[in-house]
């Protein structure tokens, strides 16, 4: 159409952005392929998953270290989903004719913290990642991922704490017989497959250094100034490496088709910034519609992240999301001469809600296959998390984000 060049266009598969997904989906699989992940995952519940409340709590914690090393939302469910597919065996829910509230709970918890476990750090997605990077555009500097983590950790957790309580007291309370296992020696299952793991191997111990020191150097990058693309480069470099590594290409499971879907949406945002068609789209909307440039700050901040949020409704791509809503925030910002921060980077917060209905995400329509509830199970705890989190952000604005600088009037100003 000749909105871009072809060499500009195609030089996307080159962007940071698109190596950090793939150098994650390196360093996730060396995590798969060492037992890592399974291990930790195995040991947690089967060390702190003493009764039905506990086993709940459990995956919460395991969900949200996992969401710390592994950008794949859909590899942290294939991670989980045969543990506490297990687990809702052993207290009596098998699907189908045999539901009961604890498989509903465990599934649907297990669904909602892969998910919003990915909003508490920048490299929990690469619609994350994206969106950090538009935003970095416009502004002409970076997100960190200390400064995300600061801002959205605090609030991840407490949308998981919110997600466990109703689960637990309003929409799939458990009766008394629920609570108890239905399998003699049900855990032994589980005992069974953590023995089978053996004693922590070198190559266990080896990831696990990676990944911390990974880790390490992601959380301080505002004090270093070294990209997480380039850290999680380095430490891919290494587990690959012959002999001293740790994994084979030919057992990296990288999904090239989402890659080079990504590719292509970043090579539509560049035709976005060459065409400045966000802000032309934001200013003729606003014209037609008669607001005008005294609209208050708030206004703008509730209709933007709402908008965002509720869009996962209809969208089966968060990476999509990111592209069209977070350029729109950008456009509003410049409209009403606001920091592109207050608006653009509270709405990226949302991108990670998509966990209502089987098609919003892939874990979500993994996880319906379990046939371990309806719908109406989902629509109607999923819903009712989705408007609470809309709720949460808002009074975030108010306060935390105010206080860290990200919405007007900052005291603290790390942004």
């Amino acid at each position: 159409t000749g909105v871009l060049p072809e060499k500009k266009a195609y030089a996307e598969l080159g962007n940071p952005v698109m190596w950090l997904n793939i150098m994650s989906f390196v360093l996730a699989s060396m995590l798969v392929a060492t037992g890592v992940a399974k291990r930790f995952a195995l040991w947690f519940i089967l060390k702190f998953g003493k009764n039905a409340g506990s086993i709940f709590l459990s995956f919460m914690a395991i969900n949200i270290v996992l969401s710390a090393f592994i950008s794949a939302t859909t590899a942290k469910a294939a991670i989980l989903l045969p543990i506490f597919m297990v687990i809702a065996a052993i207290y009596g829910a098998r699907g189908g004719d045999h539901r009961n509230n604890f498989g509903r709970s465990v599934v649907l918890q297990n669904l909602l913290y892969i998910n919003i476990g990915a909003s508490g750090f920048l490299t929990g997605s690469g619609a994350n990642l994206l969106a950090a990077a538009i935003i970095g555009g416009a502004i002409g500097g970076n997100i960190f991922f200390s400064d995300w983590m600061m801002a959205m950790f605090p609030m991840m957790l407490i949308m998981m704490l919110i997600g466990y309580w109703l689960a637990m007291r309003v929409f799939f309370p458990l009766t008394p017989a629920e609570r108890l296992p239905q399998i003699e020696g049900g855990i032994e299952r589980l005992k069974s497959e953590y023995a089978k793991l053996g004693k922590v191997s070198f190559q266990e111990k080896k990831s696990v250094v990676i990944f911390l020191l990974i880790l390490a150097f992601w959380s301080t990058d505002k004090i270093h100034g070294i990209s997480p693309t380039a850290v999680a480069f380095v430490g891919a470099i290494i587990a690959l490496l012959p002999r001293i590594g740790i994994i084979q290409w030919n057992e990296v499971d990288i999904p090239w088709h989402l890659m080079l879907f990504s590719a292509g949406a970043y090579a539509l945002g560049a035709g976005f910034a060459a065409t400045d068609l966000p802000s032309i789209g934001v200013n003729a909307f606003f014209d037609h519609i008669g607001i005008g440039n005294d609209t208050p700050f708030w206004v703008l901040y509730l209709l933007l992240t709402g908008v965002m949020v509720f869009s996962a409704l209809l969208f089966e791509s968060k990476t999509m999301r990111a592209m069209i809503f977070v350029p729109i925030a950008i456009g509003v910002a410049g409209r009403f001469n606001l920091s592109i921060i207050s608006l653009a980077l509270p709405v990226a917060f949302m991108i990670e809600h998509v966990y209502v209905l089987p098609f919003n995400s892939k874990p979500a329509a993994l996880l319906y296959e379990t046939d371990h509830y309806s719908i109406t199970d989902t629509f109607k705890y999923g819903f009712t998390m989705m408007v609470t989190a809309w709720l949460i952000i808002i009074i975030a604005g108010e306060t935390w984000f105010k206080f860290l600088g990200i919405t007007p009037n900052g005291v603290f100003g790390i942004f």
